[in-house]
């Protein structure tokens, strides 16, 4: 194997669909006071919020460097819909459903903020976004995870009916050392010097 060039990750890309709706029931609510509630539309800065809190554990970063333009471009777009997680008024998670491909759905990102991770909330959040996911006639569900995510995303999309058709093994380079991310960011995911 190469090494990885200093300032750089090594990652792998799975790339999962579904192909039929879910044949399980809905999860169960969790209790207490949980919503879900469509941002319709919303504004670039909430988004911005959302995606940057649930993100930055997980090196997310493509989305930081885009200008307001660019990501309004496709936020404010009526065919990705923003579905946030409240629990108790307060945001928890979002979770992103893109059908501007016809005949296919993406579930574009997915995630909990986290100070909410380990409630149990992740797998009903999913539940709800598959479900939503596939109203309309679409034909096919993606989504995609790599291995800077959680280490139970993987399993949980499997769980949930995903398939994984692809997987991308790539170098990229590190948002960190950029200066995209906080160097304190996935301290789980070593920074190459």
């Amino acid at each position: 194997a190469t090494a990885v060039p200093s300032g750089h990750l090594s990652v792998i890309v799975t790339f999962l669909e579904m192909t039929a709706p879910p044949a399980h029931a809905p999860l169960p609510q969790p209790a207490g006071d949980v919503r879900l509630v469509r941002a319709h539309p919303p504004t670039v800065s909430f988004y911005r919020y959302l995606y940057n809190t649930v993100g930055e554990p997980w090196l997310w970063h493509e989305r930081r460097r885009m200008s307001d333009a660019e990501l309004g471009r496709i936020v404010l777009d009526p065919r990705v819909e923003v579905h946030v997680l409240h629990v108790d008024g307060t945001p928890a998670g979002y979770a992103e459903i893109d059908r501007r491909e016809a005949g296919r759905t993406d579930l574009g990102y997915f995630g909990l903020i986290p100070d909410f991770i380990g409630r149990r909330l992740g797998p009903w959040l999913l539940d709800r976004a598959i479900r939503m996911g596939w109203q309309g006639g679409t034909k096919r569900l993606t989504v995609n995870t790599c291995t800077f995510d959680h280490p139970k995303a993987l399993p949980l999309y499997q769980s949930m009916g995903y398939t994984p058709y692809r997987h991308v093994a790539r170098v990229v380079e590190d948002p960190r050392v950029q200066g995209w991310l906080p160097r304190s960011a996935a301290p789980h995911v070593p920074v190459v010097e």
